[in-house]
């Protein structure tokens, strides 16, 4: 778990108070419900209960029942529909479980963009961004016997360039910028029910030093303690069938304590595409002979480095692995998608050989679960995208592309799949000193918290940007190839056959790094000559040009298609397509309602004859 807020309770004047208990009051929900156990991801704390059916969405004066995950624009194509909104959920709930005899916290794995949360009419805190999660104390004295009620208020706005991503909409009020701002809930809420101490920030983090060497397990944990009394708490941990202590604190009232042990795994089996070996990994925490808390877990043994010559090794293999990018967007799911509908996308990775995915931003928790099962790699990503050298220098922006970092990192440290923390997409490809600042900072925080994979970030292909001494601090970096299809500045990337030379003028430009080719894709959406953009035959003849010149590069990291699937984008954006399907971004190779294109066979062919671990 990630981002707590304490409830925010403030000394206010009677007056102010009622005020702002009145503002918040959510007009009366649907009757209340008592939620079940459960969850939509495997790894986590116990006591979690699914808050889904009957919620009232609240927008423009109207009122309807949904299910959440919820985006309120999931369907409509219109400049309206893509505007950005705000809309107010509310749930009625009994409480479940041992009721008021149990201290209870709130979470949110997703909202777009930012929220402001009431329980019962009291304000519990607000949030801003989408993509990870946060949660809320509930106080006690805010809660009732009966029904309770939880309204959650949700402002789509993207209202500033310091909003993550950047979404522009203009003094025209046209927007300029940004894929389909889908608004609500996006993923999940949850009760979560706690006896007395609560376990947070939990990560495994196995060592490997060689492919034939034993493994080292370090664990650390968060107990916070959410009761009136203050509490002897003992943390143990297993890892397979092996079992160490991590310690015994005394938590004060409300107060907060680290843990941390280690374990040695003796001839371990590793983690690692075709042979995805998970170790069932807990986290328990005891007051007394009680059990009170157990966080469970799946995880896996493996290593990420890269050599002398610029090859990345994977348990000592060299690897140079062939995927897709994954966009959040499915007919009448919009970005609340389901699980069946995560399943299906990679399904369709594997089906072409894929062994590796990406994103503009983290994932839904059950596509890291599926991609550690499956024995797929991540590129995992956070959406700072796009960001002017001028917003970058700005405190309040670097302040939230920390939370981001942090917050993706903490809840997503133990999944063996993610092989790269990525810190930034397409910022300036001439990296000034503002820049330096911001990557040298980035990479700082992610190793204080975690120091077993790749750092890196991605950048758009320019070969007049040259080398970049501010990417110094990186162990990875991500390449955004579009020669053939766009033109670039000045027409320097018009021509497709000048991707191999910019390609080794990379490699000797950082020739100790991991390089990955991070995208690359062309539009399609009609048939037409091979010659002509926007066809299927253009899109099949781009793709095997351009992954003939990948293919060609031994020490390249790996490649990932942008995208799997077709997804809605802002009205009127063509991506250089002559004849573009308003709103679809068109550069997949399957359409928005799972048509597979010409090109996706060229891809698998291609795929699959190529060694992606191992040569």
């Amino acid at each position: 778990m990630l981002r707590r807020f304490p409830a925010l309770l403030l000394a206010l004047s009677p007056l102010l108070a009622a005020a702002l208990v009145a503002m918040a009051a959510p007009a009366a929900a649907t009757a209340a419900q008592t939620p079940t156990r459960g969850a939509l991801y495997q790894d986590g704390p116990d006591g979690r209960y699914l808050l889904d059916s009957d919620w009232t969405l609240e927008q423009d004066g109207s009122r309807r029942t949904v299910t959440v995950p919820n985006a309120w624009n999931a369907t409509g194509d219109t400049l309206k529909d893509f505007l950005p909104k705000i809309a107010t959920y509310t749930k009625s709930f009994d409480l479940p479980g041992a009721g008021l005899k149990r201290d209870w916290v709130v979470r949110f794995e997703s909202v777009n963009y930012r929220a402001t949360v009431t329980l019962n009419g009291h304000r519990l805190g607000t949030h801003q961004g989408a993509f990870t999660p946060f949660e809320f104390v509930l106080p006690r004295s805010f809660l009732r016997r009966g029904a309770n009620t939880l309204a959650v208020r949700v402002d789509a706005r993207h209202r500033t360039t310091m909003d993550f991503p950047f979404a522009g909409i203009g003094s025209d009020n046209e927007p300029s910028a940004g894929w389909w701002p889908y608004g609500g809930l996006l993923r999940e809420v949850y009760l979560r029910e706690v006896d007395r101490v609560d376990l947070d920030r939990v990560a495994v983090q196995p060592r490997l030093p060689c492919a034939t060497c034993a493994a080292t397990v370090s664990f650390h944990a968060d107990a916070h303690n959410l009761s009136a009394d203050a509490q002897r708490a003992t943390l143990t941990a297993t890892f397979g069938s092996q079992r160490t202590t991590l310690g015994t604190t005394v938590l004060s009232a409300g107060g907060t304590s680290t843990l941390s042990g280690r374990l040695v795994v003796r001839n371990p089996r590793l983690w690692e595409p075709g042979s995805p070996t998970l170790y069932p990994v807990t986290v328990t925490a005891k007051i007394g002979k009680r059990t009170v808390q157990t966080w469970s877990l799946k995880t896996g043994i493996r290593s990420i480095r890269v050599n002398s010559n610029g090859v990345t090794l994977l348990n000592g293999k060299p690897l140079n692995a062939r995927g897709f990018s994954l966009h959040e967007d499915w007919p009448g799911e919009g970005g609340a998608q389901s699980n069946q509908t995560r399943d299906e996308q990679l399904d369709w990775i594997q089906q072409a050989g894929g062994t590796m995915l990406r994103s503009h931003y983290p994932l839904h928790p059950h596509v890291y679960e599926e991609a550690d099962r499956r024995g797929l790699l991540v590129w995992d990503e956070v959406p700072v995208y796009q960001i002017s050298t001028s917003e970058l220098s700005k405190a309040p922006v670097r302040e939230l592309a920390d939370q981001y970092l942090r917050d993706n990192v903490v809840a997503n440290v133990n999944h063996p799949s993610i092989i790269v923390w990525s810190v930034a997409n397409e910022l300036n490809a001439k990296v000034g000193s503002t820049q330096t600042r911001f990557i040298k900072h980035s990479v700082n925080l992610v190793k204080r918290l975690d120091d077993t994979r790749l750092i890196g970030q991605a950048y758009a292909g320019y070969p007049s940007s040259g080398c970049q001494k501010g990417y110094g601090p990186l162990t990875a970096l991500g390449v955004n190839l579009y020669f053939g299809w766009y033109t670039g500045r000045l027409g320097e990337i018009a021509d497709r056959t000048q991707l191999s030379s910019y390609l080794d003028q990379v490699h000797r430009c950082y020739p100790h790094k991991a390089i990955f080719a991070t995208e690359w894709g062309a539009e399609a959406n009609r048939d037409g000559p091979a010659d002509e953009k926007g066809t299927y035959a253009f899109q099949s003849q781009w793709v095997r040009d351009t992954l003939g010149v990948l293919d060609t590069k031994p020490w390249l990291a790996g490649t990932t298609y942008w995208t799997l699937q077709e997804f809605r984008i802002r009205p009127d954006w063509d991506g250089s397509n002559p004849y573009p399907t308003s709103p679809l971004h068109q550069k997949a190779v399957i359409t928005y309602d799972g048509v597979k294109k010409p090109a996706f066979d060229v891809l698998a062919q291609m795929y699959k004859a190529h060694a992606q671990l191992g040569r």
